[in-house]
């Protein structure tokens, strides 16, 4: 049987890759609990500084696997302990909360819940190729794994609004020009600048960019003042770290520091 989601290891680099090309990577449930368990174990491998998430055979994902929906509205669910829209909503939430640097490798269509699993990435690096839609609309139906709340804070409000009212088609240099793509790449560079990109980060302080990561996501819930005191908070947390000692003492030998990631 095929593997709904591969996992591979390059070094201290995990690649979480959607595995179903044959319907453009379209999220079943299967993928979802699939995804879900990779996310999680990326956590909590200690040698896992960075996570990359792509999809197989030229497209990131076609959205929710609309075939499957049709099924479960008639009750006929593959795993009936299980909601897709509950499922869906926590994988969002599993790769945002992830204290782990993310990046989003997209190729070919980000569509719908496949495009808002991008969204939940630190970073996206695109193919020229890209194509992206909200596509909930065009169904007659509302967002529901998250791009409301992410598209936002990445393109604005209004252009939010523009792009899923719409329901319209993006192309790469859009989504770049808009701030929805951290950068557009030639498709035969995708890979290369997209581990390029993996590994530096993976070759940081990963306990310090995983403090940074909440402080930044949380700030808006705070005022300047509560932010300060939980900038402290991380601070202490940091000075505890093998990292930190190492940071330190780079800068006072006049070297770049060797990370560890402890």
């Amino acid at each position: 049987m095929t593997e709904l989601v591969q996992v591979e290891d390059r070094n201290a680099v995990r690649i979480i890759a959607i595995n179903r090309p044959e319907v453009r990577n379209a999220i079943s449930l299967g993928v979802l609990l699939a995804l879900r368990k990779a996310v999680r174990s990326a956590a909590k491998a200690e040698h896992v500084r960075a996570v990359v998430l792509t999809g197989r055979g030229g497209a990131f994902s076609g959205g929710a696997d609309v075939k499957e929906w049709a099924e479960l509205a008639k009750g006929n669910n593959p795993y009936p302990e299980h909601d897709w829209v509950d499922e869906a909503g926590q994988l969002l939430l599993d790769v945002f909360r992830l204290a782990k640097p993310t990046i989003a490798m997209m190729d070919g269509a980000a569509v719908g819940a496949g495009l808002d699993l991008a969204l939940a990435c630190d970073f996206r690096i695109a193919s020229s190729r890209v194509k992206v839609v909200c596509a909930y609309t065009r169904v007659g139906y509302p967002p529901d794994c998250g791009g409301s709340w992410l598209l936002p804070r990445l393109i604005g409000l209004e252009a939010a609004k523009m792009f899923i009212y719409t329901g319209d088609s993006w192309d790469a240099a859009r989504a770049k020009s808009a701030g929805m793509v951290t950068d557009v790449v030639p498709e035969a560079e995708l890979e290369a600048r997209t581990m390029s990109l993996a590994e530096k980060l993976a070759g940081g302080p990963t306990v310090a960019h995983g403090l940074a990561k909440n402080l930044v996501d949380s700030a808006h819930r705070r005022t300047l003042a509560e932010q300060l005191a939980e900038e402290q908070r991380a601070g202490k947390l940091c000075a505890k770290t093998a990292d930190h000692a190492e940071g330190l003492a780079a800068a006072n030998e006049k070297r770049a520091p060797k990370f560890v990631g402890r």
